[in-house]
């Protein structure tokens, strides 16, 4: 149970990583509180999943998933480049 909560914590990071581009240096109130809210659920259950994970795997885990999905999405939301280079990178 704990690696899905894990996953979910990572996706919730990818939401307010792509959520700080929308909210345009926090002057867009609803995207600033829709950001804030994923920043705080990704950190919770984060610490929720590391109560029986150990700490260098959650978090490279955490981290991972945040990394790969914010970059997949700021290429299919936000128009970024697509290079092969960054593709292949992104596995990695």
């Amino acid at each position: 149970m704990n690696w899905f909560i894990l996953v979910v914590a990572g996706l919730f990071e990818i939401g307010w990583a792509i959520g700080l581009k929308y909210t345009e240096g926090f002057t867009r109130l609803w995207p600033t509180v829709g950001t804030v809210l994923s920043m705080t659920i990704s950190l919770g259950l984060l610490g929720i999943a590391m109560k029986s994970l150990p700490v260098g795997t959650a978090y490279a885990i955490w981290v991972g998933v945040g990394a790969v999905g914010t970059a997949i999405l700021g290429i299919i939301l936000l128009g970024e480049s697509a290079n092969p280079l960054r593709l292949v990178s992104l596995p990695l």
